[in-house]
């Protein structure tokens, strides 16, 4: 009886197991080791979201940077700002998990990075959401300023090739960013960062598509002139002031810094990221990536622009054509880059949408307006879960960009100052002290130098770059009048 109970008791012991085990197995072709969906994200999304993100309208102002500082300082520094960011960003990879880097605590967001890394809801971490999500905003105020700019020049090329001329097509930007803005309304909706990874191929295609009719058009101007325009030092004094000459450096440095900028999402997009490998090897390794294939076409676009142009650069470089030959190319190109600024629109605003989102319902988790989905039948695909909050607040949202983004439509100043307000703190103080905390780098030991050096650096860069955007911005204010702009 004894030996009976023991056989019994090991045979049930062993189904326990087996089930068990089926059981796990089952959860884990489901599940990631939070309990959340599994995660399906490669290197080839993570690439195509960062390359959304970062070849932006950043690319247009490359040309005018490089006039500011010349062909000596404009690829060096641009080639400084790659291989910061780059590097920043590998630091900020290894602070996805908190503890081990393959089965540590996931942090979702680059909040819950800080929060992991100096603990609880300190100063620290309360600034880190304050530069993170206004940048986020100014993000999505400046892409709007660049859409409907894109908008107008293909409405006022079409305009100059049927009047021959003899129309000078001035046309008002606000019923183009209202355009954008109801579009940006409907894509909005896109419940998550994981559901955008279409839409960001389709934006990386597109800035690609732009980037190289930019370049093509550039190396055309070039052989058309004859020989290569510009300076060693840059735009000379006497066409501008030695004050303007200053400002204008600085603001260059920030619309460089803007063009590189994507450490703000890059936690956000690597929780989209599966494993194994290691999240953090998947992200380094889409980081070497985008960061190289984004700096070899902001050379090319940005050092032919200057060929072609010198010192009378444009703000943007699709502009700078003229509007005649070939307009059927400008059209396309300026028809990508909308295309594109849809999809850029959607990556940079996720993280901050979320945000709102969770802190909503976690203050009132028995909120059917916060909290209740409708589902919504779609012939042919999954049915829509439509979430009231989501609609609402979303929508006022977008809204809200637009009527800024009238107010203040001067790309190039906005540009830098975004550029200058977000780089330092994002995308090197913060992975920078996270990365000491993480590998407890002694203080005063020669890397613990050679990292503040780093962020010194780049702190002193930074409030050149605000300074000379805020310049500018004050400049532009002089003659402006608000809903009243013309191009």
């Amino acid at each position: 009886m004894v030996e009976k109970d023991g056989v019994g008791s090991k045979y049930l012991q062993q189904t326990l197991n087996v089930s068990i085990d089926m059981h796990q197995h089952g959860i884990s072709k489901c599940f990631d080791d939070d309990g959340r969906p599994k995660r399906t994200g490669t290197v080839w999304t993570s690439s195509a979201h960062i390359i959304t993100a970062v070849i932006g309208s950043g690319v247009l102002s490359l040309a005018w940077a490089i006039a500011q500082l010349g062909w000596i300082a404009g690829p060096i520094v641009m080639v400084i700002f790659s291989a910061i960011t780059y590097y920043t960003s590998t630091l900020l990879a290894d602070c996805y998990r908190t503890g081990d880097p393959v089965t540590g605590k996931r942090n979702y967001t680059y909040m819950d990075a800080i929060q992991s890394n100096f603990g609880g809801n300190g100063f620290k971490v309360k600034l880190c959401g304050l530069v993170q999500y206004v940048n986020l905003f100014g993000v999505a105020i400046g892409y709007t300023i660049a859409a409907s700019t894109s908008m107008m020049a293909i409405e006022r090329s079409n305009c100059f090739h049927k009047s021959g001329g003899k129309d000078p097509c001035h046309i008002n930007s606000n019923m183009y960013m209202i355009s954008f803005g109801i579009v940006e309304i409907l894509f909005s909706q896109i419940p998550g960062f994981d559901q955008l990874w279409w839409l960001s191929i389709v934006a990386a295609v597109m800035s690609f598509t732009y980037s190289t009719i930019g370049l093509g058009l550039g190396i055309g101007k070039v052989i058309e002139n004859g020989g290569v325009g510009g300076s060693l030092t840059g735009i000379t004094i006497g066409t501008v002031t030695q004050t303007d000459k200053v400002w204008r450096t600085m603001q260059a440095l920030g619309d460089i810094a803007f063009a590189y900028s994507y450490s703000l999402i890059l936690i956000e997009i690597q929780d989209t990221v599966k494993s194994p490998p290691s999240e953090s090897k998947t992200m380094k390794k889409a980081s070497f990536i985008s960061v190289a294939v984004t700096s070899i076409f902001y050379m090319l676009c940005g050092c032919f622009g200057y060929a072609a142009f010198g010192d009378a650069s444009p703000g943007n470089l699709l502009t700078g054509f003229g509007f005649y030959n070939p307009y059927w190319l400008l059209d396309i190109a300026n028809a990508a880059i909308v295309i594109h600024l849809v999809g850029s629109y959607q990556v940079y605003c996720q993280p901050l949408f979320a945000f709102v989102e969770k802190h909503a319902a976690q203050m009132f988790p028995d909120s059917d307006f916060l909290n209740k989905e409708i589902e919504i039948p779609i012939p042919g695909f999954h049915p829509y879960r439509l979430n009231l909050f989501r609609l609402v607040w979303r929508t006022i949202y977008v809204m809200l960009s637009t009527v800024i983004s009238m107010l203040l439509p001067f790309f190039n100043d906005i540009g830098g100052l975004l550029g200058a307000f977000g780089f330092w703190p994002l995308t090197v103080y913060f992975p920078v002290e996270m990365y000491i905390i993480q590998k407890r780098i002694p203080k005063w030991s020669t890397k613990w130098i050679c990292l503040q050096i780093l962020s010194m650096t780049c702190l002193l860069m930074t409030i050149g770059a605000a300074a000379g955007s805020i310049a500018g911005i004050a400049i532009d204010l002089r003659t402006y009048k608000p809903f009243k702009t013309n191009y």
